[in-house]
């Protein structure tokens, strides 16, 4: 099993910066990819950022490229999501999530194993 647990939401205004961390936990090993995901109110989950452990390789969504930024402390089993240039479209609960395969967070998000109970970023304008 793998724990997840999100931090570091809140509200800013637009143009303003966040970062999300997910601190995981437990059988890590068995996790090969981390990744962001949002869902906004009324609207479907959908990928915003992924990190492939093994390689440092990472994507985003278009909607966030530029302004995103995912990346990894290995020492703290941590992955961490730097929002710069936020916009109130970006309004959401962001959950962490984690899958053995890169390929599951990319485009098997119904596959993902483990998923945080998600932290809410409110983008005012």
């Amino acid at each position: 099993q793998v724990q997840l647990v999100e931090s570091g939401g809140g509200l800013v205004q637009a143009g303003g910066s966040l970062r999300l961390s997910c601190a995981a936990s437990g059988r890590t090993f068995s996790s090969s990819a981390k990744g962001w995901f949002r869902q906004a109110p009324g609207k479907e989950r959908e990928f915003v950022a992924a990190i492939n452990w093994s390689d440092d390789s990472t994507y985003y969504a278009d909607s966030v490229k530029g302004r995103f930024t995912i990346s990894r402390d290995n020492a703290k089993n941590t992955v961490y999501l730097q929002m710069n240039s936020l916009k109130p479209e970006d309004t959401a609960v962001y959950y962490c999530a984690a899958a053995p395969q890169l390929h599951t967070i990319l485009v098997a998000a119904g596959d993902i194993n483990y998923w945080g109970k998600g932290t809410l970023v409110t983008v005012t304008s």
